[in-house]
Order: structure tokens, then sequence, then C-alpha cells
């Protein structure tokens, strides 16, 4: 198990490294939806390590693209959709991401800055542990109580920047002298938030109760919750995806479902399924927040001060503007 100095030397070594380069789905209710919480109520939540060894840290990054369809071919009555696909990049084994690449030279042209972050990958982390004060009246403790969590940026900075405070002694995950952590929801401009969230002052141990359920189903290994790898024949989906999505074209169920489709929507007629990357998929308008509680494999509620709406596809015409400027600038620069 890593230490406390373990964790701080690995999180400044990647500050130091980002500050050089300039810039198994579930279906019950083991991931606790803390974002389902009232206005002003606190849930304090133990975390636990790893049970992976290799794992300097007690979470893992998970990095999905969000792809908005105009709809789905053949079929009129759903409007807009999105499919979320896995960023190679959070494997941390060199793979280079075809979606991230042409995005990353967007961000040289202003006109193309919007549309690039529309595409660039969003992040995640996922933890484990106890709830040991839970606000939601209606989430019943599953048989195994070790919960998953999954975790926004902006909750993830309040953790990562508080292990780092010289005053913390103890690994907050430690069996005897770690301490809970208070996740306290408000609103500000309308909006969910949790900047107010925090450690607790005060060491504490785990409950007999807290250790026998350990002992009796023990740890998660935290990599089994990230999405599978992408082959070579899913990279190059998710690129032909992407370049439709670009173009504004509707979701093609018959050529692209048997690899990553929108949560709800079947398998290909005919076809034995592979499991798709869940989303969520809505037929409201385009301005309608998303308010499906998603499976695993998506993410969960946006706990940001900014709304949470199915993202707008370019029109076509737009789309081929922004796509004729982003090849002629390739085309010069080659």
């Amino acid at each position: 198990m890593a230490s406390l100095a373990d964790i701080r030397a690995r999180i400044a070594a990647q500050e130091n490294k980002s500050g050089n380069n300039g810039s198994t789905k579930q279906s019950d209710n083991s991931i606790y939806p803390h974002w389902n919480m009232d206005e002003g109520t606190t849930a304090s939540i133990r975390f636990l390590p790893d049970a992976n060894g290799n794992n300097t840290f007690f979470w893992v990054e998970r990095q999905i693209i969000k792809l908005p369809f105009n709809g789905v071919k053949g079929d009129p009555n759903v409007k807009q959709i999105q499919v979320q696909v896995p960023c190679v990049e959070m494997y941390n084994d060199g793979s280079s991401c075809p979606i991230l690449a042409e995005v990353r030279p967007w961000y040289k042209d202003e006109s193309l800055k919007e549309m690039a972050n529309k595409y660039w990958k969003k992040r995640s982390y996922i933890f484990q542990g106890f709830v040991r004060q839970n606000p939601i009246g209606d989430d019943a403790t599953p048989a195994n109580p070790i919960r998953k969590f999954i975790i926004s940026p902006q909750i993830f900075t309040i953790i990562k920047s508080s292990l780092m405070d010289p005053e913390m002694e103890e690994l907050p995950t430690d069996f005897m002298r770690g301490l809970d952590f208070n996740v306290k929801k408000t609103t500000k401009g309308g909006y969910a938030d949790y900047s107010t969230s925090s450690w607790a002052r005060k060491e504490s141990a785990l409950t007999q109760l807290e250790q026998d359920a350990i002992a009796a189903h023990g740890l998660f290994d935290l990599t089994d919750f990230l999405p599978k790898k992408p082959g070579e024949a899913e990279l190059r989906i998710m690129k032909e995806m992407f370049e439709a999505s670009v173009d504004g074209k509707p979701y093609d169920n018959e050529r692209w479902g048997n690899y990553f489709r929108p949560y709800g929507l079947e398998a290909p007629a005919g076809t034995t399924a592979v499991q798709p990357t869940a989303t969520t998929e809505t037929r409201a308008p385009a301005t309608a927040p998303v308010a499906e509680s998603a499976p695993f494999d998506t993410d969960e509620p946006e706990s940001t001060s900014t709304p949470i709406v199915v993202p707008q596809a370019p029109s076509s015409d737009k789309a081929q503007d922004i796509l004729a400027m982003i090849r002629a600038r390739q085309a010069k620069t080659a």
C-alpha cells in the first residue's frame, strides 16, 4: 500500500511534468449518487485503498469523449443523442487518441476553440469506500457496503490539494488513523456546487463492522471499472463516428452499434452485440437537462457550476465550414 509520502511525490512529479510540457457496468446501487443529495446536506465518505498494488493512488482517472449526433439514422423520433467513447490516453501506455490528435490543433484557431472544447476529453475519478453519513433518504446500502464513487474534477481538486498539505500527517485511507471526506452540496448560480467539501478535522478508526466488510468482500481493483481499452477496430470506428458527429450526421446504429452506441439503443438486428459504451439518450429538445440516472459506464451528472445540456451538434453547413477551415490549415502546414 502506498504511503502518503508516495502519493505526494507522485502528485508533485505529475504537476512538474505538466508544467514543463506547458500544457464493468453495474446494475445495482453500488455507486453512491452524491449528486442526488439535497442542497445544504453533507455526506461523509471514508475512502479506501485500491486493491491494485501497482496504483500509487487510491483512485483511478477516467477520460471520456462525448460525441453528439443529430438523432439516429432511420428513426425520426430521436432528435439528439450522445455517444461516449474512451480516450485511450487514460491508459498511460503511450497510446495516441485519434480524436484528440484531430482536436488539438483546433485550439490554435480562436474560431475553433468552442468546437474543440466540445470534443475534448472529460475527466472523472473513481474511488471506493464507505458512506458513513448518508443524507439521501431513499439510498439503500447494498449487501457489500464498499461503494464506488465517481468524483468530478471540482471535488477531486479539493481532495488532491489537501493531500499536499503538510499538516495532514497520515494517509486518509489508513484503517486506524484515516480521515473522512465530507461532500457538501450547495448551489452557485442555480447549479450544484461542491466547493465547500473538505476533509474531517479529526482522525478516526474504521469500525469493526467496516473492517469485517473488507475482510468478507475484499477491496476492488479500480482499474476494473475503467472502460475496456479500444483495439484497432474500435479506434477506427471512434474516428469514423467523430467525423460524422462533426459533419452533423445522425448516429448510424447499423454501422457502429456493435462497437459503441447510446444507452438504451438496441444492438443492430442479426448481430452478436459487443458490450457498448453506455451513454445518455434524450428525446427532449437540445437545451433540456440530462436527468437520467446513468449506468456506471457513463459520467455522473456534472458536479460543476455549469448547466448540464445535451450538446447541439453543428448544422451540416457549419460543420462543412469548420472542416474546410481545418483541412485548409492542415494543407498549408503540411
